[in-house]
């Protein structure tokens, strides 16, 4: 795999796409095409933040004016969703992390300070002090926490950084705690969902999810634990993160080894049907890419070799590269029973990301 070739290729895809899809927020691209513009058809969705996010890291690698101008644009979109409020749920960190926080920490936009500031705010207040966790969803799940959103911690570390407050960030470790009590097993596999009664914080069940089945072991659940263990060890410097994130790490690594480094959509499901998530092993790699910067120097080879060898398996079989199509990352499924094989923003997002780390030229942005 060259990287460098690779980079220049998604520019000139991605330059394509914006040309094509400037005024939309994509989401799944349906044969080749964004059909979808999320801005009209849910401006809330969890993933309307990796479209900027995207832009964002190759506008920083390439410097292309037209990613800085249309990801600023899709970051003033999103203010109307946080206006609506009632949509807004645990994923906001994912929404405001790659756009607003992005912008801010790129171009010291006080206005984006402001949104993120909003979004940190939000998040902080869905903290369930009993139980110890940031509730997810909305409606009648008030005692459910799922594993996604470690990644969100992000933005209240983020947060807290920023003005000086401790309270957000010791919101996020006590979530990363119960998270660490709940939702991360012994042999370093994961729940997504944890049901906990919302007075005692006591586990009450741990279902499915978009896995297979409860108990099962969905692989993008996984890298979120990679990935989000990782990062709560780099925002707080606590053993007890990094010790969770290499032990989701090693779980992962052994599965996806096995199987020619393309993840399968849940690692204890039945052989067949053969159903893949392309969007685990980028996520994962960005996850493993992270821990190498953070572990021993005789342990940094198996995290980067594994790294290197998810984004290989992507880009050998699962790139469109073409200018003249939408999606560059085939065959991500959002769910193990709906929406297989299909284009998704955020595998889009991890993959660049992912590639961006191997060079040397990504731009933190969690």
């Amino acid at each position: 795999m060259n990287a460098r070739e690779l980079t220049d290729q998604i520019a000139a895809k991605l330059a394509a796409e914006v040309r094509r899809n400037g005024d939309i927020i994509p989401y799944i691209a349906e044969d080749g095409v964004y059909k979808t513009d999320m801005r009209q058809k849910n401006l809330s969705w969890w993933t309307n933040g990796f479209w900027a996010g995207l832009l964002w890291q190759m506008y920083h690698a390439v410097g292309v004016a037209e990613f800085k101008s249309t990801a600023e644009k899709t970051e003033g979109w999103l203010d109307e969703a946080m206006a609506d409020f009632t949509g807004l749920h645990h994923d906001v960190g994912f929404m405001w992390m790659l756009s607003a926080v992005a912008d801010y920490r790129l171009t010291g936009n006080e206005k984006s300070r402001i949104r993120a500031m909003h979004a940190a705010t939000l998040l902080a207040g869905r903290y369930n002090p009993n139980g110890r966790f940031l509730r997810a969803w909305n409606g009648d799940k008030t005692g459910w926490m799922i594993v996604d959103c470690l990644m969100n911690l992000s933005l209240l570390y983020w947060a807290s950084d920023e003005t000086g407050d401790p309270r957000y960030a010791e919101i996020a470790q006590n979530h990363a705690d119960t998270a660490l009590r709940v939702l991360l097993r012994p042999d370093g596999s994961c729940n997504h969902i944890a049901v906990l009664d919302p007075v005692t914080g006591e586990l009450m069940g741990a279902p499915a999810g978009q896995g297979y089945a409860p108990g099962s072991s969905w692989s993008r659940g996984q890298s979120w634990a990679v990935y989000g263990f990782a990062l709560s060890a780099k925002h707080t410097g606590e053993a007890r993160y990094l010790e969770a994130a290499k032990r989701s790490a090693h779980y992962f690594i052994a599965n996806a080894a096995t199987h020619n480094w393309e993840p399968l959509v849940d690692f204890l499901a039945p052989e067949s049907p053969e159903l893949l998530d392309m969007s685990a092993g980028a996520i994962a790699a960005c996850g493993l890419l992270e821990l190498e910067k953070q572990v021993s120097v005789y342990e940094k080879k198996l995290y980067h070799d594994a790294a290197e060898h998810l984004l290989s398996a992507i880009a050998k079989k699962h790139l469109d590269l073409a200018p003249e199509t939408d999606g560059i990352v085939l065959d991500s499924t959002a769910d193990y029973h709906k929406d297989i094989h299909t284009r998704m923003i955020y595998a889009d997002y991890y993959f660049v990301e992912g590639l961006l780390r191997l060079q040397g030229k990504e731009f933190f942005a969690w």
